[in-house]
């Protein structure tokens, strides 16, 4: 999802396919042989294999909404903060939602230390409307999908956390315009056959 924000806040055209796991297109081993997504084929043949890199290189080339220039800190102080949510966090967040896949993990141990990293976002989320100042930028989106994956794990518990700013930030980006553009579902793409124009929206917003 952090993938398609970028390339459709950015503009960036590009054919999407849709692949299916369990059943990988052999296009998609070639390009990238650790057959995770998204990968992305550059025209020079260069290929992207994190989500991150993705979004970093779609702004670059247009970024209309400022991602990449927060009005307080800078764009390592967003990468940091996206570290810690792809590491602790999504561990946690792995072991919450999919509890039979780590039978030896403790659940409750685990929602706490995610709880503790949410906490410390809606501090930061007291003192602005975004994570980084007063617009919405790269470390909110590239934060948000896995802070909906969270949410929706037990949403009346959710719903009961002292995070009101949080849970706001949340549910305007969930209610986005931006959001709405890159959530179509799309038949499984087949080697050989073309796929999706990419972005699918005419003029998504480049807010939450």
């Amino acid at each position: 999802m952090r993938a398609r924000l970028a390339l459709a806040a950015s503009g960036q055209a590009c054919e999407l396919r849709e692949v299916v796991l369990r059943n990988k297109p052999q296009a998609l081993l070639q390009a990238s042989p650790k057959g995770t997504v998204p990968v992305l084929v550059l025209p020079d043949g260069r290929v992207l294999e994190q989500s991150l890199d993705i979004m970093r290189w779609a702004l670059q080339r247009h970024d209309p909404g400022a991602w990449l220039a927060p009005s307080q800190g800078t764009v390592d102080d967003m990468l940091a903060l996206v570290t810690q949510c792809d590491g602790p966090f999504k561990q946690a967040l792995d072991r919450c939602k999919y509890p039979s896949r780590y039978p030896a993990a403790d659940i409750a141990a685990e929602r706490a230390l995610a709880s503790a990293w949410l906490h410390l976002l809606e501090t930061r989320l007291s003192a602005q409307p975004y994570l980084f100042g007063t617009h919405a930028a790269l470390a909110d989106m590239a934060i948000a999908p896995f802070v909906r994956q969270f949410a929706a794990i037990d949403t009346d518990w959710w719903i009961a956390q002292p995070w009101p700013q949080l849970q706001a930030w949340l549910a305007q980006w969930q209610a986005s315009a931006l959001l709405a553009s890159v959530m179509h579902k799309l038949p499984a793409w087949v080697d050989g056959t073309v796929g999706v124009a990419f972005p699918l929206a005419e003029d998504p917003s480049t807010g939450i």
